[in-house]
């Protein structure tokens, strides 16, 4: 049997960027990319993608496709899962899209899903680091009206089933469920392989497929927000830090103390 995957991957601000470079439009309400520092795959997508590759290994035939939605693609960013082992790529880009709460990003997500047909298995990663709100996934999966295995930490295929473990802060649960099924991972499944030469060779003659909303059958009234961001802004800091020294630790502590006592903590 033959598996059709899906991998749902995200072009996300590098979350290693300083605080110094890190801006918003306040105005606008919205991220200012920083300049210089170029944008990633989301973490948590990179473990989706690896996922993929291991069922991919497991099953001996299975079809990857990555499917992106967003806009401003760098596409030597968004190979990476090409060059990592995945089959093909879709990119849905659409100005209409520009701005889209979680809803609109799984409406969209869910179009593009059935559109390519006959999905066994889709693969998200657990949140995108730049909002977190790890909504998407559900949604996609309420509205292709497939089971929602969460926090996979192993995946095993059986006969037309699936078995996953899902981690829990004190251990994990076992689930099992039908094919197809949607399955969210984070870094406990794993960590992502590094591109081979031949893998950065290969994805660099493939080309990924660019879908508009049109393509879906999706106008702009279908995906607009439904949630109102209100505010957007970079909290202030105004901590100041005292250091206090004594002449010997017992001292500091005295002194910390009789500080405490002055702020009326202690």
């Amino acid at each position: 049997m033959s598996l059709n995957i899906i991998v749902c991957a995200k072009q996300v601000m590098d979350p290693e960027t300083p605080l110094s470079a890190f801006n918003v439009d306040e105005a606008a309400k919205r991220v200012v990319p920083a300049q210089g520092i170029p944008p990633v795959v989301n973490g948590f997508c990179e473990n989706a993608v690896e996922a993929a590759l291991k069922i991919k290994e497991a099953a001996g035939d299975a079809t990857i496709t990555i499917i992106s939605l967003g806009n401003d693609f760098v596409m030597d960013v968004m190979k990476k899962p090409l060059s990592m082992g995945a089959d093909q790529m879709i990119l849905i880009q659409d100005p209409a899209a520009e701005n889209l709460d979680a809803l609109g990003t799984a409406t969209v997500l869910s179009k593009a899903i059935e559109k390519i047909g006959e999905a066994d298995i889709v693969i998200c990663g657990q949140q995108a680091s730049d909002w977190d709100n790890a909504h998407v996934p559900l949604g996609i999966s309420e509205m292709l009206g497939i089971a929602c295995l969460s926090e996979a930490r192993s995946i095993d295929l059986g006969d037309g089933t699936v078995t996953v473990a899902s981690s829990r802060s004190d251990g994990y649960d076992v689930f099992e469920a039908p094919l197809p099924c949607l399955i969210t991972v984070s870094n406990e499944i794993g960590e992502p392989r590094y591109p081979t030469l031949r893998g950065i060779m290969q994805a660099s003659r493939k080309s990924p497929e660019t879908w508009t909303l049109n393509d879906l059958d999706l106008s702009e009234s279908d995906v607009s927000p439904v949630l109102t961001l209100s505010e957007l802004f970079v909290p202030a800091s105004d901590r100041q830090c005292e250091i206090i020294e004594g002449e010997d630790e017992a001292d500091s502590g005295r002194l910390l103390a009789l500080k405490l006592r002055e702020e009326k903590i202690i």
